[in-house]
């Protein structure tokens, strides 16, 4: 549906353009928009690899695995309805280290291996179960510890402190975090509620 809306905004943006006589601008705005893009993109993979290499660091020497055992007791607690030892547990705590280290692209195929496990789970049911609903609010709201795509951004467009982002982005999407566990907590135990008729 998404796509349909861009290309709906695309064609309703060039047919305006043509009406108004402002073609020019809309094929210079498609170029220099491609040429920020291709430039943006250069940036963006060299902090990707370095990042995404420390990773790979942090995976080898252990430190990743004494990570995700210090958040396995947290994602049980979250996730009472995975099995502990399922590979949706994994890839659970795969996608939520990402997320914490900034790495949205790398948590991207993680969240998805995640939402098929947690389908299984569900007995293959096309509706989400209470664990995709959790998992989709952390994936959103996602703490942030190292801001690695901002950073990359702003180090592109010439900033002089380009991490001094850190500390905000560490309280604002700790905020973030909490309220989406509030709030998802408030509604499973809402709808609990209603089960028990009371």
């Amino acid at each position: 549906m998404v796509h349909v809306i861009w290309i709906a905004m695309f064609l309703i943006g060039i047919v305006t353009a043509m009406f108004n006589g402002r073609m020019e601008q809309v094929t210079d705005a498609l170029f220099s928009g491609a040429e920020s893009a291709v430039t943006l993109c250069f940036g963006l993979i060299s902090v990707m690899v370095f990042w995404l290499g420390m990773m790979n660091i942090a995976r080898r020497s252990g430190m990743l695995d004494a990570f995700t055992r210090i958040l396995r007791p947290v994602a049980v607690r979250l996730f009472p309805e995975v099995p502990p030892e399922h590979p949706a547990m994994g890839y659970i705590l795969s996608n939520i280290t990402a997320n914490m280290m900034g790495l949205g692209n790398a948590a991207t195929p993680m969240g998805i291996k995640a939402v098929k496990e947690l389908k299984q789970l569900n007995g293959g049911k096309d509706e989400a179960s209470r664990s995709m609903v959790t998992l989709m609010a952390l994936n959103t709201a996602s703490l942030t510890l190292i801001p690695t795509t901002v950073i990359a951004i702003r180090m592109n467009h010439g900033s002089e402190a380009p991490a001094e982002i850190v500390g905000t982005t560490i309280l604002a999407t700790a905020c973030s975090t909490l309220a989406a566990i509030f709030i998802d907590r408030y509604f499973y135990y809402r709808s609990m509620r209603k089960r028990k008729g009371y």
